[in-house]
């Protein structure tokens, strides 16, 4: 009879289970996999009921083990008298096995519900992921605008080690007027990075990127600026109001403000005007031949040096060049921490000209303006778009004034620099926009890292 029922409860757990036996037992393996830190806490937590229960045996001088020991040999009798050992014996062992397997399944089934509420994907899954991007490497990121979050967005699958430098120029927008309204450090892009870096990037992306379309003075401004600036104003600086922001977001990596000063940034035109001002300095549609920032020497973010110092990889770009990437570099002691390093330190080109910025501009304009802006070479490779977009696309944008970056090999070369060329683009033809494809781009990036590494 008893024989019976267990053949019947084996039966109905192998129909309930026949579909998920394959996946259930393949994740059962994945706790099996190295550096996931959990092994070895459960056997030394095996290792301590051990050790507990024979201290109390000793202390209460072998009694308990000789009445136990004693108690499961008759029982043992009994079972062999009724059953031949080949036949209770295995089943014995079955439903051990079986009482193992559903308490473990169980116990990692209660733990993953209020780990992951959610229920979207198995814990040793996250663990496992967790463990890859922590070991990642320490990536650097300099930069702004909207190319900066799409470089984020593909690294963030690689690495939990990334640190954005974000440039504090911005003087347009909403990020404009909270500057000159209550006296902060433009949050714009580095509400962009935060977004990009949260785990919950779609929802965060939509909520930080609202903007009010009615309300006496909220007209215009996003609500991930005025969180922002909130923030700023509970904790008493953007660089406390960042990392308070980070932990709320649990955002992989961290994002820094180039510099805490309140930096402005002028252009010198080539027709002689002198702009003041980030967002006049594309609006005044000149050629710039030099550019540079009030106050000239801003006193940078410590804990940005400190991530440069300890950077394994330094990339730089894409964004708007005189705008979004220079900024960055007006800081001088940056600048010169980055020179220092001898590491992977790399340059990513934008794909479009910028109209009122990079009129005409080749690849190597972009290199010589970042040269002339510095002073000194800091980056030793270039990425490079490999194709031109579509008819379509090259008429749109034609119209706006922006051209594709003409990649002149030979100047490129004679600089003493590297390019790598690759399919970076991300086409939109439905409205005709041009962008870095996050994922391509990131994969592009750390693949060459990972040669660098093996050479």
């Amino acid at each position: 009879m008893t024989i019976g029922l267990l053949k019947q409860a084996l039966q109905v757990l192998k129909q309930e289970s026949r579909s998920r036996t394959p996946s259930r037992v393949n994740q059962w393996f994945k706790w099996l996999a190295p550096g996931l830190l959990v092994k070895r806490w459960l056997l030394i937590s095996v290792a301590g009921v051990i050790l507990t229960l024979l201290g109390l045996a000793i202390w209460s001088n072998m009694t308990p083990i000789f009445y136990i020991s004693q108690f499961l040999s008759e029982l043992l009798r009994f079972i062999a008298q009724l059953v031949p050992s080949y036949i209770s014996g295995p089943l014995v062992l079955l439903a051990g096995i079986l009482l193992v397997f559903w308490g473990q399944t169980r116990s990692l089934g209660s733990i993953t519900e209020v780990l992951m509420p959610e229920g979207d994907g198995e814990l040793v899954d996250r663990l496992m992921t967790h463990r890859r991007l922590h070991r990642g490497p320490k990536i650097v990121v300099l930069g702004g605008g909207t190319g900066l979050s799409t470089l984020l967005r593909g690294l963030k699958g690689y690495s939990a080690n990334i640190t954005a430098i974000v440039t504090v120029a911005d003087d347009g927008g909403s990020s404009g007027r909270l500057r000159r309204e209550i006296g902060v450090l433009p949050p714009g892009d580095i509400r962009n990075c935060l977004a990009a870096l949260a785990d919950e990037e779609k929802l965060l992306t939509e909520l930080f990127q609202y903007r009010f379309q009615a309300g006496d003075g909220l007209t215009g401004h996003s609500f991930g600026n005025l969180f922002l600036t909130a923030m700023s104003e509970v904790s008493g600086d953007l660089e406390r109001a960042i990392a308070a922001s980070s932990k709320v977001l649990a955002i992989r990596g961290q994002v820094l403000p180039a510099t805490l000063s309140d930096m402005r940034l002028w252009a010198d035109l080539a027709d002689g005007r002198h702009i003041e001002g980030e967002s006049n300095i594309t609006e005044a549609k000149g050629k710039i031949v030099n550019i540079g920032c009030t106050p000239a020497n801003p006193i940078p973010l410590p804990r940005a040096l400190q991530a440069i110092e300890e950077a394994d990889y330094i990339i730089i770009g894409p964004g708007s060049l005189y705008t979004s990437v220079i900024p960055n570099l007006l800081v001088p002691e940056i600048r010169d921490a980055i020179a220092k390093r001898q590491i992977p330190r790399l340059y990513v080109c934008n794909i479009m000209t910028q109209p009122g910025e990079t009129d005409g501009y080749t690849v190597s304009d972009h290199i010589r303006a970042i040269d002339r802006a510095c002073g000194y070479r800091i980056f030793d490779v270039v990425l490079v778009q490999k194709t031109s977009p579509s008819a379509q696309s090259l008429i749109h944008y034609a119209q706006e004034g922006s051209h594709p970056v003409y990649f002149d090999r030979e100047a490129v070369l004679q600089m003493n620099r590297r390019a790598i060329v690759a399919n970076i683009m991300d086409e939109d033809e439905s409205r005709n926009l041009v962008r870095h494809d996050s994922d391509r781009l990131a994969r592009i990036l750390l693949r060459w890292y990972t040669r660098t590494q093996g050479m």
